[in-house]
């Protein structure tokens, strides 16, 4: 399987997923440190980030390449990434100007731009981010985007089979509580994998947080190809019915996307969503909790829960380093 950009797991068909895990497996047990040797992979954070961050640095370095980090406006100049725009305010520099030259610095740009958070038919074309991509003419990493998250798919996808969860089996994608609106791209992302993957994939949400259609769509077309299933309800507790995976999630209303106050009216007395011993009550026996981290201990998930033996979010953030590597290696190598 070769590879030149890492933007979307739906650019890839099941069997070239698994290869990438086979590879993520492999560098885990026969470590490759001179693989990369030589290598430079620039890294340029728009928005925070500890395990993406950490762990691409990591990766690279443990196969032998380096890295550099941009945080624009953070010891670097800030960038603008709107066009057609006066640029009178703080960002001193455009991307279309910025980006060509990192890449040119690097053998692999990756880039993390989170959605804008206004404009929801944008946010979901993620047509700002695209734009940023095509100004690269070096193999590329999506580290997360208005509307997806393809590092983070894949690490969920290789904790399910560390987990030899059966392709068939239930996965539930719960919304839960958080003080303030979250990007749509981890819960599309993780929609994707489950359902490519051949789950019996259920989105279980409040009224007004439903994902937007043309995200289900997808997946719907994804579970189509593998065999699974993808349904929504508003019952988190007859969701569970069956579960064999929590897969935990905060997202913003979609209803009134992009306004803050209605957002918070319409999550106010929504904090039974929160995952705790009770919500796994219809579940299988060993029902397994996912979330990708980082997580609000007591708001989004009990702690009795995430220090519980259902968890395995600790897993899951470890699997994002070995699947990079994989990238890493067939971007470079």
């Amino acid at each position: 399987m070769s590879l030149t950009r890492f933007m979307d797991l739906a650019d890839f068909s099941r069997e070239e997923v698994e290869d990438l895990i086979a590879l993520s497996n492999h560098l885990q047990t026969h470590p490759e440190p001179q693989a990369l040797a030589g290598k430079i992979l620039g890294l340029v954070f728009l928005n925070p980030s500890l395990r993406t961050l950490a762990s691409f640095q990591a990766g690279m370095a443990r196969l032998g390449g380096n890295s550099f980090v941009i945080t624009p406006g953070q010891g670097t100049w800030g960038l603008e990434t709107r066009l057609g725009v006066r640029m009178d305010g703080s960002a001193a520099e455009h991307v279309r100007e910025g980006l060509p030259v990192l890449a040119s610095f690097c053998d692999a740009l990756a880039i993390r731009a989170f959605a804008d958070g206004k404009n929801l038919a944008a946010d979901v074309a993620d047509s700002t981010f695209k734009a940023m991509a095509d100004l690269i003419d070096k193999p590329f990493i999506n580290m997360e985007s208005a509307i997806n998250h393809p590092c983070q798919a894949l690490a969920d996808w290789k904790t399910l089979n560390d987990l030899e969860i059966a392709p068939r089996a239930k996965f539930v994608l719960s919304w839960v509580p958080h003080p303030r609106a979250l990007p749509l791209a981890v819960p599309a992302a993780a929609l994707h994998m489950a359902a490519l993957r051949g789950h019996e994939v259920v989105v279980a949400r409040p009224d007004g947080f439903a994902l937007p259609e043309e995200v289900m769509a997808r997946a719907r077309a994804a579970a189509a190809q593998s065999g699974g299933s993808v349904t929504e309800t508003d019952d988190q507790q007859a969701a569970m019915q069956g579960a064999h995976v929590l897969y935990a999630k905060e997202w913003g209303c979609t209803r009134h996307y992009g306004d803050a106050a209605a957002d918070a009216a319409l999550r106010a007395g929504l904090e039974h969503w929160q995952v705790n011993n009770d919500t796994f009550q219809g579940a299988v026996a060993d029902c397994r909790l996912m979330h990708c981290l980082p997580v609000r201990r007591n708001v989004a998930v009990h702690e009795a829960v995430l220090d519980g033996p259902r968890s395995v979010v600790l897993k899951e953030a470890h699997n994002r380093l070995v699947v990079q590597m994989a990238v890493l290696h067939r971007l470079l190598a």
